[in-house]
């Protein structure tokens, strides 16, 4: 049986898929270099600004307490995690990179990417929104994660390496986090 959406949830859906299809023509898009470092930090800062700019979607609607904290968690950690990326970029793009080690990292950074795209585009929507937003927001995080694993497969620039590591703290919490409150969301809904 279908569903009909509201209005609520046919505007919330709309400002969503226009993010997520900014998001992947920024991080498609970036201007690359001889860095797996940089090309890191250009495609990871769309990725973060997404994620921002998806959490004041939900911000716009949302009445759930617990989730306009997650929200508000991701707007400032993504915030933060842009800055630090930013402040590292041009000396990051020093740490030049093997045509080799480009290559995979490419391959790989394609892979997930792609995945991660079709997940957040085929999340399950239905009339809950803060539902929806949950799934859109764990595959964007579970992206995130691979991505800064893949990076750290390569020689990098000594800066970044901790910011990858906060990226896999910080998105593998939030990850437990959202899907707590989804099992909380959908409980008796089956």
């Amino acid at each position: 049986m279908s569903q009909t959406f509201s209005n609520v949830t046919k505007t919330y859906l709309s400002n969503f898929y226009e993010i997520l299809d900014q998001m992947e023509d920024a991080m498609t898009g970036a201007a690359l270099r001889d860095s797996v470092s940089y090309n890191f930090i250009v495609q990871m800062i769309p990725h973060h600004q997404g994620a921002i700019e998806m959490a004041q979607n939900i911000l716009r609607y949302t009445t759930f307490v617990p989730l306009q904290e997650v929200a508000q968690s991701i707007i400032q950690e993504q915030t933060q995690g842009i800055a630090a990326m930013e402040a590292i970029l041009e000396r990051c793009m020093a740490c030049t990179s093997t045509p080799q080690d480009l290559g995979l990292y490419a391959r790989q950074f394609e892979q997930v990417s792609r995945q991660m795209f079709c997940r957040m585009a085929q999340a399950k929507a239905t009339n809950d929104i803060n539902a929806n937003f949950i799934r859109e927001m764990i595959p964007h995080h579970q992206g995130a994660i691979q991505m800064a694993d893949n990076a750290l497969r390569f020689p990098l620039c000594e800066e970044l390496q901790p910011i990858l590591q906060s990226i896999i703290r910080a998105q593998s919490a939030g990850i437990r986090q959202m899907e707590r409150l989804l099992s909380m969301l959908t409980k008796g809904q089956k």
